[in-house]
């Protein structure tokens, strides 16, 4: 399952909440994101 966050508070918002509303239950705010893991880049040869 994918993970969001807030863009203004950092804290971790579940999936199930997001099916109701599209907002942060902890601050309020509209902006989530999705942080990415670390990538690791590979040098062509």
């Amino acid at each position: 399952m994918a993970e969001y966050k807030c863009f203004e508070c950092n804290k971790k918002v579940a999936t199930d909440y997001l099916r109701k509303k599209v907002r942060c239950p902890y601050c309020g705010s509209k902006m989530l994101f999705k942080p990415r893991t670390a990538t690791t880049k590979v040098k062509a040869v």
